[in-house]
């Protein structure tokens, strides 16, 4: 009742002036995402019964010029949230109004989006498609937009036009994804399934993952921006994967959805993934001013990788030892979100023990690429690695449950040990490097025993 009563009150306080205020900042790039959201904490019902019909509809095309004028991320977004409360929340012919605005802006934006389109495919600048796929991303992360022509330009600059910044590919790939996800969720939500819809969408999929796919690559990658998109790329196709997994659809009428990666593609993606997960920090905080960074940086791409692997998207037998083997290696916001990964698999009923010497094999492999190159710092790193995610993983058995983890401690110590002298002499220092860490926490008897 207080809140209602303080929304009640900001509202007959700031109705009359609400617009001068927009239009006073609208340059503003600071001040105007924060003005625009004042609405949000409004009584718009309180506009009719004052007869401030005037004043709303005022603000609203503020809302609207505002959207057009600016392009960065958090006045659209504050431009998206405002509008969008208008068209929900208000009532009769404000709500009409609001909703007819909101339908202007989507299609001004549509017409926006081709004239850019066109401009790239004739050699102009490319920063009005960047900003224009911006606005249109902040728009479809709150409602669904109707974009059929759009998606099918969108993957014809991709295909024809490589060359172009990585920002707007970036976008280009977000929007198709968001499209897809808006679409996926109209078929879920009808209560009859349109057979068009569905073949539609697969389709659709289709074009998307052929072009995500032509990305997992680490050859030509170079700089920050490149980075970025490979980060894209990851999250964005991981969404995919488990948006469409199989376990989803199977024995529904939507079965027909249901996709898995082939393990060719799975091992390009992690390959891709991998190679994020080995930058730097510094040259993240570099970059730490660009829009979205929040969304394309290696702990983006590791929770995009675990989920896969959480949600059962793709088989863990080749994924899971790979996200694990990097456990103790990239700091520790990276490790936090592997350790609620082995939180999850263990809950699951995983093999523990498999999953950890997989993954102790996995670094140790690359302790030996290393070593077969004749580089004596990346040996000495790589053994290191491996010594120290010995070391976190048989911390996760603690110190007094011996009891309860000895059997996976055990299967974890013979197996090492046979494949230690599996290719001996080669491999014994796997005995150093890995086994060492696990036998202390064995019962005496097992370990004489051995």
């Amino acid at each position: 009742e207080m809140f209602e009563s303080c929304k009640r009150d900001i509202t007959v306080a700031m109705m009359r002036n609400y617009p001068q205020l927009l239009r006073k900042f609208m340059s503003d790039k600071a001040k105007i995402p924060y003005l625009l959201e004042i609405i949000v904490h409004m009584n718009l019902e309180i506009y009719s019964l004052k007869r401030q019909d005037q004043n709303f509809k005022s603000a609203v095309l503020l809302m609207k010029e505002a959207f057009f004028k600016h392009g960065e991320k958090e006045a659209l977004r504050s431009c998206v949230k405002a509008v969008g409360f208008c068209a929900t929340e208000s009532r009769g012919e404000l709500q009409d109004f609001a909703l007819n605005k909101l339908k202007e802006i989507e299609d001004e934006l549509i017409v926006k989006l081709k004239s850019a389109i066109k401009e790239v495919a004739d050699g102009d600048d490319e920063y009005s498609l960047l900003v224009n796929l911006k606005r249109l991303y902040e728009l479809q992360l709150s409602r669904q937009i109707s974009i059929e022509s759009l998606y099918k330009d969108f993957a014809e600059t991709l295909k024809d036009f490589r060359s172009i910044d990585d920002e707007v590919i970036g976008f280009l790939l977000l929007n198709m994804h968001l499209h897809a996800c808006w679409c996926l969720h109209s078929i879920i939500n009808c209560d009859t399934v349109p057979e068009q819809s569905v073949s539609s969408l697969i389709s659709k999929r289709s074009t998307l993952f052929k072009l995500l796919e032509s990305f997992l690559t680490t050859e030509s990658m170079e700089g920050l921006r490149a980075n970025h998109l490979a980060c894209r790329v990851c999250v964005i196709l991981s969404e995919q994967w488990c948006l469409f997994r199989k376990a989803t659809f199977a024995s529904t009428e939507l079965e027909a959805l249901g996709y898995s990666p082939d393990e060719f593609i799975l091992q390009k993606f992690w390959k891709l993934g991998e190679h994020q997960l080995h930058i730097s920090d510094e040259t993240e905080e570099d970059d730490y001013n660009r829009e979205y960074i929040e969304e394309t940086n290696r702990v983006a791409v590791i929770i995009a990788v675990a989920k896969l692997v959480a949600v059962e998207a793709v088989p863990k037998e080749y994924l899971a030892p790979e996200i694990v083997s990097h456990f103790a290696m990239h700091g520790t916001s990276v490790s936090e979100v592997i350790k609620h990964l082995l939180t999850v698999l263990r809950n699951k009923g995983a093999d523990v023990a498999r999953l950890f010497l997989e993954a102790l094999k996995r670094a140790y492999q690359r302790y030996l690429v290393a070593l077969s190159s004749d580089d004596d710092n990346s040996a000495r790193r790589t053994f290191q690695e491996c010594e120290d995610l010995a070391s976190e993983l048989a911390k996760t058995f603690g110190k007094a449950a011996k009891n309860k983890h000895r059997s996976d401690v055990l299967n974890i110590v013979t197996g090492g040990i046979q494949y230690a002298f599996s290719d001996a002499p080669e491999h014994l220092s796997f005995l150093d490097g890995a086994v060492l860490h696990f036998i202390s926490k064995l019962p005496p008897p097992d370990i004489m025993d051995m």
